[in-house]
């Protein structure tokens, strides 16, 4: 199936099946003039999306891409504070810890595109319309399925005090944070280096596995879903699977999948990359003697 033939298909989906989860999440949820607040967050991520995809478009540019990403994960959960008047310490916490991932992020992905002068992902999508609009609506289902379980929460009915379940949450949010600030800093200052340039990263964090940066993103997402368990019930328990929505995106769609094939085709050909590969956790941070049999 050609790319564009997918696009056709695809997009009308994702904003539908965010459709879907508002009806297994409303029950037990706040509205705001008379819709769940959580469909108010899930039309404002895919709208902002398609906003900065006539922009995108007009304009031929990717460059706000990942920024606009960030912006909408703020945008969305601040609304839900705002429209539900969700201010209990659950809802603080598991809408602090998000600003702040969000932030951190996008504004590295924004200043490693400025740098870069160019985003290699859309080399070949730039110029076809509908896998654009293809590209910029995934986006939307990103952060609307990757927040859900915390949009929930904020949104439900249920108010709980900070407990054990919360506590447990932030250590792994702040583990996972720590991994992905760490990784990113490393690899940030080895390709700062000229010698470096067109090489890849085998020291630090990435010495134990080949993506760290992944890694530790999954593991903050996981402890946001743990912050979040005890303020959902019903149909809103469902949205404990957004970690393993972001495990699907980063390991199978986006993210690991595409660079590995980068990597296969820039380094496939060289001993010490074929060396780092079959001696490298792929994911888990393991020590490398460990990877192979991993």
């Amino acid at each position: 199936m050609k790319l564009e033939h997918l696009a056709l298909l695809v997009t009308p989906i994702c904003p539908l099946a965010c459709a879907g989860l508002t009806m297994l999440v409303a029950p037990g949820s706040a509205t705001w003039m008379g819709l769940p607040v959580f469909g108010w967050c899930m039309l404002l991520a895919f709208g902002v999306q398609w906003v900065m995809f006539a922009h995108s478009w007009q304009q031929q540019t990717e460059h706000f891409f990942d920024l606009t990403g960030s912006a909408t994960y703020i945008t969305v959960i601040v609304t839900a504070l705002l429209l539900t008047g969700a201010f209990d310490l659950r809802s603080l916490l598991i809408s602090a810890v998000i600003l702040i991932w969000a932030l951190r992020l996008g504004n590295f992905l924004f200043n490693r595109v400025r740098t870069s002068g160019r985003d290699t992902r859309f080399t070949s999508i730039l110029p076809s319309f509908s896998v654009l609009l293809m590209t910029w609506t995934l986006q939307g289902t990103w952060v609307s399925l990757t927040a859900s379980c915390a949009l929930a929460a904020i949104a439900s009915s249920t108010t709980l005090p900070l407990d054990t379940w919360a506590a447990a949450g932030l250590a792994l949010w702040a583990a996972g944070f720590m991994i992905e600030v760490v990784a990113d800093r490393q690899k940030l200052a080895f390709r700062a280096e000229l010698a470096n340039r067109n090489r890849f990263i085998t020291t630090g964090l990435w010495a134990w596995s080949r993506h760290p940066n992944y890694f530790g993103e999954i593991v903050l997402w996981i402890g946001i879903a743990v912050m979040a368990a005890p303020a959902l019930n019903g149909g809103q328990l469902v949205t404990l699977m957004s970690p393993l929505f972001v495990v699907v995106l980063l390991t199978r769609i986006s993210g690991m999948r595409m660079l590995e094939l980068q990597a296969q085709k820039r380094w496939g050909g060289e001993p010490a990359y074929v060396a780092y590969r079959n001696t490298t956790s792929a994911l888990i941070p393991l020590p490398p003697a460990r990877a192979v049999a991993a």
